[in-house]
């Protein structure tokens, strides 16, 4: 399949780049990043291809982060069992927040507003209840080894986040070509028709939810690995929901490359900006907002949208010469 091998050449050019470079600078930038293309892809399922917009995907993240953290401290268990245990409890919160948003046909502001809520309400609980830290928050023991996923460079870290993000992709390339992508496509463009040729909207939105919100627990994860540290702040903060669908939005919604583009350019954009205009407070968030603005409103399809563009521009002048 050519989705297959463009995701295989993304993952042996990304993966090799530690291999040739170890600048810790880079490093840091090239995990980041990747970082940054899994929550966007993460979104990119419900949002993208579903047509449900999220505004709480932190709830997703935040789940995931304290599964990570706790099965460690408190089950004694090693990381790399908590991290499939991270992302079946965020899957587990997606399925509870779909189901009970769906059936009573919450969707667009009202189904953007509810996972808002459902965030904030974990941010509460998680404020107040001992096996998350209360306000205090987790905090991971440092032992650098394999064994207990802290590696003792970037490299491992890259290499953690490109198997996360190759996986996001490869359920990403399932939803464009099989049967209940097209399911979720269709329930995007018109439920009621959908629903009239014998697709069921709740099973296929849910199950959409569960998609992206393990995805989202498996960057949660992946966070506390990295910063070994979660407070519920960080776990639930909009901060991170914003992230994730701005990406998405940015770079293409309901396309395979498109949160990719996205997450990387405005990656890009946000540490050009401040390191140019750290100096200078808000000045680089100014100019960050600014072409993030000009991104949405002329490039309504994404920075993908501006590729299939130009493409096709390109395929009507060569007809144009032979004829």
């Amino acid at each position: 399949m050519k989705d297959l091998r463009a995701i295989a050449l993304f993952v042996l050019c990304v993966g090799a780049v530690p291999l040739f470079w170890q600048s810790g600078v880079l490093l840091n930038f090239v995990m980041m990043a990747l970082y940054a293309c899994l929550l966007a892809q993460a979104w990119n399922i419900l949002g993208g291809f579903g047509g449900q917009f999220s505004f709480g995907h932190a709830l997703f993240f935040g789940t995931g982060a304290y599964v990570q953290a706790i099965a460690q401290l408190q089950w004694g268990l090693s990381p790399w069992l908590a991290l499939p245990l991270a992302m079946l409890g965020a899957a587990t919160v997606g399925a509870l927040v779909g189901a009970l948003s769906f059936r009573y046909g919450l969707k667009g502001s009202y189904f953007a507003l509810v996972t808002l809520a459902f965030a904030e309400v974990f941010r509460i609980v998680s404020l107040s209840v001992p096996f998350t830290g209360a306000g205090v928050g987790l905090m991971l023991p440092l032992k650098e080894s394999a064994e207990n996923m802290q590696f003792g460079t970037r490299a491992g870290f890259v290499w953690l986040m490109l198997g996360l993000v190759s996986l996001a992709l490869c359920v990403t390339a399932y939803l464009r070509h099989s049967r209940f992508g097209a399911y979720l496509q269709a329930v995007r463009d018109n439920e009621d028709a959908a629903r009239a040729i014998g697709v069921n909207p709740l099973r296929v939105k849910t199950l959409a939810t569960v998609l992206s919100g393990g995805l989202m627990g498996g960057a949660g994860a992946f966070y506390v690995q990295v910063f070994q540290y979660i407070d519920p702040g960080i776990a639930f903060g909009a901060h991170t929901s914003v992230e994730a669908l701005v990406g998405a939005i940015v770079g293409g919604m309901g396309t395979l490359w498109g949160p990719v583009l996205g997450a990387l350019a405005l990656h890009f954009l946000a540490d050009l900006t401040r390191n140019l205009f750290g100096q200078l407070p808000g000045i680089n968030m100014v100019i960050y907002g600014t072409v993030l603005v000009l991104i949405v409103m002329f490039l309504p399809r994404g920075i993908a949208g501006l590729g299939v563009h130009v493409l096709d521009v390109y395929k009507r002048v060569s007809r144009n010469k032979e004829g």
